[in-house]
């Protein structure tokens, strides 16, 4: 298990309000695996689940989205920024989570290694885009006028 932070429920992963994806994600296990636990318990005669599902819909806070990115200020970030796509640059941010248990969150090492390669791939393509930005004329004048 990782280490774990602060109890939130994760509405944007969650099929109701997100509670079963907090605690799937508090505790580092997979999200289907805590929503069959909790239907179980409820269809098993433990109606007191329903109960503190709502209490907990209604305590937790929900998980704030990353906040946005600084302003762009310089030419070789920017030259960055528009090489990649958009898919792309959601995708160097994310980390890859190997899971050793079925239940634990992540992916199987074979789905992790095509992810990594892909990702390396991605961060190839755009380190070329700043070397070729870098070595251009574009950039040698560029940085003369901000000397002046």
């Amino acid at each position: 298990m990782k280490g774990r932070g602060e109890l939130y429920r994760n509405p944007s992963q969650g099929k109701i309000a997100g509670v079963c994806a907090g605690l799937a994600e508090y505790f580092g296990w997979e999200t289907w695996l805590v929503r069959i636990l909790v239907v179980s318990g409820v269809l098993l005669g433990m109606g007191w689940f329903v109960v503190i599902y709502i209490a907990a819909w209604f305590i937790l806070d929900k998980k704030n989205a990353k906040a946005g990115s600084a302003p762009i200020k310089d030419k070789v970030k920017q030259a960055v920024v528009n090489a990649a796509s958009a898919a792309e640059k959601d995708f160097a941010s994310e980390s890859i989570k190997v899971k050793s248990r079925i239940w634990q969150a992540g992916e199987p090492p074979k789905q992790a290694f095509h992810d990594i390669r892909r990702k390396f791939n991605t961060l190839e393509r755009e380190l070329r885009q700043i070397e070729k930005y870098v070595t251009s004329p574009e950039f040698t004048v560029s940085r003369e006028i901000n000397n002046l």
